[in-house]
């Protein structure tokens, strides 16, 4: 089927606002491509530092006549989608010597779980962990040791920061090796009412700590569809995962499997065969359309709002808000999964996940076949599905209807005729909102605002009784300036359960929300951000606002033109837990809506 017409517009919008980004980058990647391979400029003192460690495999290195994959891994104990990755190395390195090659762990990255510091100070130092992930990889593959690199990681920021790193040094073949996500436990709506009722007091702690427990219970991802997931489908749309690679559960045959063929990828792939496909040709324009497209048909993260920019900016792509907006618009919603339905991904994955997923959209015309994957030309590789056989990965065709239409559908009989995100503009600034899991009567909330500077005393109003009337609560000077931009999450459940009370509620913020944004309206990433004098600085409490999701609009309907903006009290974000480490980059980020980035 032709493409389809928007997808068009806008994947030519894009390539025309990136004309002079893009060539610069590309040229700067060709030229260090036609340097040849790493290895052959280091003088004989340097490689002997390079291989002193390497026991066997030291004649293959000293030789050149093999390749070197680099392994930047985000191992840790404290992540259970990164916890898996302990074994990894030992796998690829032996994978890598059965086909003749050879294999380094090139250097680890640093991967905060969101999970744990969600409602904590750390949580301050989240969104800024992307830059240091990348600075961190970079630090490794600048070795100049590395015909290609596995990149092994999952979760919020660590595949941003990750492919930030990949498309810096986008001379380099790269794979990115995912852990898949636990088997499922509680389920998520289960969960969700638990918290709900420890929110109004009904329950206790020991009763909310089992049930948390309980969801999340063993090694891999968590099985809702926040920022981790929505990163794994996202590097299956854009082509850098191995097709069908991204939700096969840990420790089982496949996944074992699959890492071994990412090793003999990452092998096939460098400039010392026949089939060199370097990252900077798989991360153009039509690419990251590509993966907006998911983003959109499958009700994914907001944070990804923040982080493709970011990613995309490193390869010389420039993406605007109003590029998520249209696709959103031209995208049908194909999936329910948690927080916008019941299902986890692992349900999402049996019902057929993004195997159906992409070949339909593919037929449909909202996919770019045309691009470069890790897979070899053409997107369709990943509409097949792989199998473990005789030891190894074998690919069948993909299923082409839906296992569980409660949970997928196709792109012709869609749970929404449009995706998840919709772009907000108005007097008090550009922003976004999820709506995928909104119900429709909630998405134009008008109401009084009441205004925090602190996310602590939005609970603390609620505890003390003081939400009796349809509000709008505003949350501010929760920038990347202001203290790192984190994760208000933590103020779901109370905003839920006022609007199960009946009220009309919403949240405005120049800050985010997590991947499991749910329920209530929230107006997030709105810039400029009050730390810079953002129109958001201007509202008091009382001030009538109208949020409206339909017409993508976000509008102060009391005067504001005789204010003067709000100056909060930041002495205090800048200490304790790390954050003095971190005020350089608090100095230097971007707007939210470039990506908030520091190093890009």
């Amino acid at each position: 089927m032709a493409l389809n017409s928007t997808i068009d517009r806008v994947t030519d919008r894009i390539i025309a606002r990136s004309e002079g980004a893009r060539k610069t980058y590309l040229d700067r990647m060709a030229a260090a491509a036609a340097e040849g391979p790493r290895r052959a400029h280091l003088t004989c003192g340097n490689q002997a530092h390079a291989y002193a460690a390497m026991g066997q495999d030291k004649d293959s290195l000293v030789a050149e006549r093999t390749p070197n994959i680099g392994i930047i891994t985000a191992y840790n104990d404290m992540l259970s989608a990164h916890q898996p990755f302990e074994t990894f190395p030992n796998q690829i390195r032996e994978a890598a010597r059965a086909l003749g090659g050879t294999a380094q762990v090139a250097g680890g990255v640093p991967a905060m779980c969101d999970g744990v510091t969600q409602g904590q100070t750390g949580m301050e130092l989240s969104l800024f962990s992307r830059d240091v992930i990348a600075l961190a990889a970079g630090v490794g593959l600048s070795h100049n040791v590395f015909d290609s690199a596995l990149y092994l990681g999952v979760c919020d920021k660590i595949v941003p920061g990750l492919i930030i790193a990949a498309a810096t040094f986008g001379y380099i073949p790269g794979l990115f090796v995912p852990a898949g996500p636990m088997v499922s436990g509680l389920p998520n709506d289960e969960k969700g009412k638990v918290r709900q009722e420890f929110a109004k007091g009904n329950i206790g702690r020991e009763e909310l700590m089992k049930a948390e427990m309980a969801s999340y219970h063993g090694p891999g991802t968590c099985t809702f569809y926040g920022t981790a997931n929505t990163n794994q489908m996202l590097m299956e749309f854009m082509g850098l995962h191995l097709p069908g690679a991204s939700f096969v559960n840990p420790g089982t045959e496949l996944r074992e499997a699959l890492t071994t063929a990412a090793t003999q990828r990452a092998l096939e792939i460098t400039a010392l065969g026949n089939d060199y496909t370097p990252v900077s040709d798989i991360l153009d324009e039509k690419a990251f359309v590509n993966g907006l497209v998911g983003l959109m048909a499958t009700g994914g993260s907001t944070n990804l709002v923040l982080h493709l920019p970011a990613m995309a900016r490193a390869a010389g792509v420039i993406l605007d808000l109003e590029d998520f907006s249209d696709l959103s618009a031209a995208t049908p919603l194909m999936a329910k999964v948690y927080p916008n339905g019941l299902a986890d991904v692992n349900h999402f994955h049996a019902a057929g996940g993004l195997q159906f997923m992409i070949g339909d959209l593919l037929e449909a015309g909202l996919l770019h076949e045309d691009v470069k994957t890790v897979a070899g030309a053409g997107l369709s590789h990943y509409a097949k599905d792989p199998k473990f056989r005789d030891g190894g990965v074998v690919y069948s065709d993909g299923p082409k209807e839906t296992l569980n239409d409660r949970i997928l559908r196709p792109s012709a009989d869609p749970f929404q005729p449009q995706g998840g995100l919709v772009q907000l503009s108005g007097n008090i600034g550009r922003g976004v909102i999820k709506i995928s899991a909104v119900a429709p009567d909630r998405h134009v909330v008008e109401a009084p605002v009441r205004v925090f500077h602190e996310q602590h005393d939005v609970k603390a109003a609620f505890q003390a009784g003081e939400f009796t009337e349809d509000t709008i609560v505003v949350v501010r000077f929760q920038g990347p300036k202001s203290n790192g931009m984190p994760e208000l999450h933590s103020l779901t459940p109370t905003l839920a359960v006022l609007q199960d009370r009946g009220l009309r509620v919403a949240l405005v913020t120049d800050g985010r929300m997590s991947g499991a944004s749910g329920k209530v309206p929230s107006a997030i990433h709105v810039a400029p951000e009050a730390a810079d004098g953002g129109p958001i600085s201007l509202l008091r409490d009382g001030d009538i606002v109208r949020l409206d999701a339909d017409a993508g609009t976000l509008e102060c309907l009391t005067d504001l033109s005789d204010r003067q903006p709000a100056v909060a009290d930041l002495t205090g974000n800048g200490n304790g837990v790390g954050r003095e480490l971190f005020e350089v980059f608090r100095n230097q980020v971007g707007p939210s809506t470039d990506g908030a980035g520091v190093v890009v």
